[in-house]
């Protein structure tokens, strides 16, 4: 066994006779996820009478006995940096990060290090069992850099598979509130348009002709009536880059503020100048989801951050 190594013996209960190798590991081992287990499976360590089982499809039967060699997790090519976080919720499972305006979610080209995720490699050392075999958080989703406000991470790599698999079926409550310039007609409605990139600009996302990107449902319902403004509350049916701030833009509503959908309108030009207000006014202010490993319901709400309460005060009529 390699150093740092563990193992694992596993014995087929009656329950996972007939199963897929990597299928009756995953549910006699709940902490992995079949993903997992299907990539130890496939680099020979997991064995049976001390062969290697080569294929994660072979079909196991009841009783027999089957050893599997988990390697430490390796360590992240991100490196860990001592970044204030603002913690939400955390436990053994996973974390809820409330996000400030100007944090990076992943370390890119262009942002190399001071990320969030290099701020949660500090903050969850020793806690992290391997996402993938990677001692690393598990980014689930993202929130632009300059938008400000709730997301989920997790620090295992199953609670890594059940999130991704609620964000894939698209049942993961998020609602983002949006200052919008002009006042939305009709107060409440649904923008269905399909997303993908600018064919002009590959950095900015565009609508798209149905069937061409991925599509995109989002709800909005407009809350108070601002100067040639508004605050409306976004809920996500879907969940695309840039999404709210291409959809708003779409209708003719862009964000205040947003640099690269929209320009401010007249009125708006001296109020953000005096403020030195530079992103868009968008704020993911609640995330529900199922936890899960315990399957209990989670929700969670982030107050507007200060500066966009200081734009709101400055936009009331």
């Amino acid at each position: 066994m390699n150093s740092g190594a563990s193992s694992i013996n596993a014995i087929i209960t009656e329950d996972c006779d007939g199963m897929r190798l990597d299928r009756a590991l995953a549910v006699l081992m709940p902490d992995m996820s079949r993903e997992r287990l299907k990539s130890l499976i496939l680099e020979g360590k997991v064995t049976r009478e001390q062969r290697p089982v080569a294929a994660p499809s072979h079909k196991v039967s009841e009783g027999e006995h089957y050893a599997i060699t988990v390697p430490p997790p390796a360590e992240a090519e991100a490196v860990p940096q001592d970044i204030p976080l603002n913690i939400a919720y955390e436990d053994e499972h996973l974390i809820v990060v409330d996000k400030p305006a100007g944090l990076v979610v992943h370390p890119a080209a262009g942002n190399p290090d001071g990320t969030l995720v290099n701020a949660l490699l500090h903050h969850c050392r020793g806690q992290l069992s391997g996402i993938g075999g990677v001692a690393r958080p598990g980014i689930v989703h993202r929130i632009d850099k300059d938008t400000s406000g709730l997301l989920v991470v997790a620090k295992t790599d199953k609670a890594h598979e059940g999130l991704a698999s609620q964000f894939s079926a698209h049942s993961i409550d998020r609602r983002y509130f949006a200052i919008v310039s002009g006042r939305p007609s009709p107060a409440r409605g649904t923008v269905n348009a399909w997303m993908g990139r600018s064919s002009h600009d590959r950095k900015k996302m565009a609508v798209q002709h149905e069937g061409r990107g991925k599509h995109a449902i989002t709800h909005y319902d407009v809350k108070e009536l601002l100067y040639d403004a508004a605050l409306v509350e976004c809920r996500l049916e879907t969940g695309r880059t840039h999404q709210v701030r291409v959809h708003m833009a779409h209708i003719g509503h862009a964000l205040v503020g947003d640099p690269v959908y929209g320009r401010p309108r007249k009125p708006h030009r001296p109020i953000l100048e005096k403020l030195g207000f530079k992103r868009q006014a968008l704020h993911a202010a609640r995330l529900g989801f199922i936890h899960p490993v315990n399957s209990r319901t989670m929700t969670f709400e982030s107050e507007i951050p200060a500066d966009m309460q200081e734009l709101l005060r400055h936009l009331r009529v």
